[in-house]
């Protein structure tokens, strides 16, 4: 039988490996893999190079970097038109898996996905599942025309992963201490948090109107700060819809209270300001005024609307 056919998508400004590192993850793969080896140049290259891959018809596509390599991955599989494969049942079966070793400075995909978080311990898991054959189907989430992970944001966190793209474009370390000083600067002096301008629609549902920001995510956690688990939905499941949480309100103590409810160690948000959304299958968000947008903690600019779907059992991943 031909050795499994993969390949390997690196960001070679991945934030904890160098290239001593990748030469071991090349080696470590090509002992159980047919690997090829391809590097990214610049923003987007990642979603070419893995439509490339699947057009191709291999087996398995890797990833080095963090979520936002994952991300366009995502992406460039699912936009992909591989050739048929024998025997696949399924629209996920007939496209590549997906294998993620971590690279980034959060990495909640692979995290999300039982992953360690280091690299060299993903790898193992990684080569393990290769050999067993150890396959998961998850669902995605796609946000008007491109595919989500883990989670989004309408408004405010959106904001906030912006302020922080910016300081890391100045030379500035990710850290939790640069996002703590990117949330206190975006929520005290640039929201408008007495004009609430989000609408969020559902089909055969009422309209929830006056919404000042929104999460969605696709699996839980949202994020980690740390080793710590962030939970604003912590029901959400790679094997449901999407989990939405939006703040009617931004004020001060209505807001420290739910923060403070989704840090818990027993997530469970809730208050007159706070909407929840559980396993849902589509919504549209609606702002009055721009909004920042993002999706697996990229931030991609601003938008006024936004048609959310969740896409299930969407892509095979090894785990």
């Amino acid at each position: 039988m031909p050795p499994m056919r993969a390949v390997l998508v690196v960001n070679p400004k991945a934030t904890t490996t160098s290239e001593r590192s990748r030469d071991v993850l090349v080696r470590a793969l090509r002992s159980e893999v047919d690997l090829s080896v391809r590097y990214t140049r610049r923003r987007g290259h990642a979603t070419a190079l893995a439509r490339e891959a699947a057009e191709e018809g291999v087996d398995v596509v890797v990833t080095l970097g963090g979520d936002g390599t994952v991300n366009e991955v995502v992406n460039g599989l699912m936009t992909a038109q591989p050739p048929t494969a024998p025997g696949a049942l399924t629209p996920a079966e007939r496209l590549p898996a997906l294998a993620t070793v971590p690279g980034g400075s959060t990495n909640v995909f692979a995290r999300a996905l039982g992953l360690p978080r280091e690299w060299p311990d993903g790898t193992s898991m990684i080569l393990e599942g290769l050999r067993l054959g150890r396959y998961r189907t998850i669902g995605l989430g796609r946000a008007d025309d491109r595919y989500f992970t883990f989670c989004a944001g309408f408004g405010l966190d959106a904001a906030v992963i912006h302020r922080v793209e910016q300081a890391r474009r100045k030379g500035r370390v990710s850290s939790p201490g640069l996002y703590l000083r990117a949330i206190l600067g975006q929520y005290f002096f640039a929201s408008d948090r007495r004009h609430p301008a989000i609408s969020l629609e559902r089909p055969g549902e009422p309209v929830e109107g006056e919404l000042a920001t929104a999460i969605i995510q696709n699996t839980a956690p949202w994020t980690y700060v740390g080793d710590r688990e962030v939970n604003p939905n912590p029901k959400a499941s790679f094997d449901l819809g999407l989990d939405v949480l939006a703040f009617r309100q931004l004020r001060v103590p209505s807001t420290t209270r739910t923060v403070t409810q989704f840090l818990s160690r027993h997530p469970d948000p809730h208050g007159r300001q706070v909407l929840r959304l559980h396993d849902v299958a589509e919504f549209t968000l609606l702002s009055a005024r721009p909004q920042a947008f993002q999706l697996d903690g990229d931030y991609l600019g601003e938008r006024e609307k936004v048609r959310f779907t969740s896409v299930p059992a969407a892509l095979r991943v090894i785990c």
